[in-house]
């Protein structure tokens, strides 16, 4: 599980990670496969089940396979750190879970449709990527 203060993001103990920098890194890879409307917000102040949120766009299924499958096998590579993924490319909604780190990564339609960031209007975006 990753924390806000620092710990061993792999069982070999060979890398450390800040929760912190591990969302700000996500949106550099997020940004890597063009994702659009990008925003990270930090959600502690308002829930316990995460501490950031990372919402994110792609323009149709294979470009929002890609994003998924860049950041999952980067984290994995430099972190270790293996994620719950949920949704597919087909249904417009994909979830990649760090436990403390949740990636959605959306096609426009469902995130006009789920409007996540208005779930969590009282929390300030820490990023806004366009």
């Amino acid at each position: 599980m990753i924390r806000s203060t620092p710990l061993t993001a792999s069982s070999r103990g060979e890398n450390t990670i800040e929760t912190a920098s591990l969302a700000r890194r996500i949106v550099d890879l997020v940004e890597d496969k063009q994702a659009h409307e990008i925003v990270l917000l930090d959600i502690r102040s308002q829930s316990t089940i995460a501490d950031y949120f990372v919402i994110c766009s792609g323009d149709n299924e294979r470009q929002l396979r890609a994003i998924v499958d860049h950041v999952d096998a980067q984290i994995q590579r430099q972190f270790g750190l293996n994620p719950r993924i949920e949704g597919s490319s087909d249904t417009g909604w994909i979830v990649i879970d760090y436990a403390d780190v949740v990636v959605h990564v959306f096609s426009a339609n469902q995130r006009d449709y789920y409007r996540l960031e208005g779930l969590w209007n009282k929390v300030p975006p820490v990023v806004v990527v366009q």
